[in-house]
């Protein structure tokens, strides 16, 4: 049996509107997946919580302020989810909370865990990932995996197949931070997976794709080891 973290981003749920049929596939395999392992998907927030925080900023609202709506669309994402693979049960809201309800079940949703500084739902992935000894980490995002440059902006943005952690963190810490900050995988999750070594792929929502991961087979994306 595998234990395994997936971040999902809030970009792959809430694209410009629900994507209700993708999430129905997705719910279908995740399903299939987790009769025989145990699973752990944390939602992002995406362009929703972008756009709310955003807003706020606007009117000057304080940094705190930001992070708590940031949190909140986090969850709202995770109720959404849950809900298209038909679970009443509650979301958790804290480590220990996720790690008492897969105690209970196999599968497990939720959003953002705790206020914390600096910290994000990829980081709240990999936190849980470290708490359960996850096999791996799984970021899905909008993206094929790690650019030198933001593909969808630069024509001359090359493909990383693979990368050390230490190099992953080089390039992370040249962002700033930022409450609803778009990067394939942040700050805080880099330094989660460095000191824990949690083997860490960054993919696309494709589920066929996902599917040749977990089994083993070729895929394309980007590791981090």
């Amino acid at each position: 049996m595998k234990k395994v973290v997936i971040s999902l981003g809030g970009s792959i749920i809430v694209p410009d509107k629900v994507d209700y049929s993708y999430l129905k596939k997705f719910a279908k395999f995740i399903k299939k997946f987790s009769r025989k392992n145990k699973i752990v998907i944390v939602t992002g927030g995406g362009s929703t919580a972008r756009k709310y925080i955003e807003g706020l900023r606007h009117v000057g609202s304080k940094q705190e302020i930001l992070s708590i709506v940031g949190i909140a669309t986090t969850r709202l994402n995770a109720r959404l989810v849950s809900g298209v693979f038909g679970m009443k049960e509650t979301i958790p809201e804290t480590l220990h909370g996720v790690k008492s309800a897969l105690h209970l079940r196999k599968l497990v949703v939720c959003g953002a865990l705790g206020m914390q500084k600096n910290m994000t739902s990829d980081g709240n992935a990999a936190e849980v990932a470290e708490m359960i000894k996850a096999d791996y980490l799984i970021n899905m995002t909008n993206v094929d995996g790690l650019y030198t440059s933001n593909p969808k902006i630069s024509k001359n943005a090359k493909f990383i197949p693979s990368v050390s952690f230490k190099d992953f963190m080089l390039r992370v810490n040249k962002i700033k931070f930022k409450a609803g900050q778009h990067f394939v995988l942040d700050q805080s999750a880099a330094k989660i997976i460095n000191r824990s070594k949690i083997k860490t792929y960054i993919v696309s929502n494709d589920l066929k794709n996902l599917d040749s991961l977990l089994k083993g087979k070729d895929f394309v994306g980007t590791l981090i080891s």
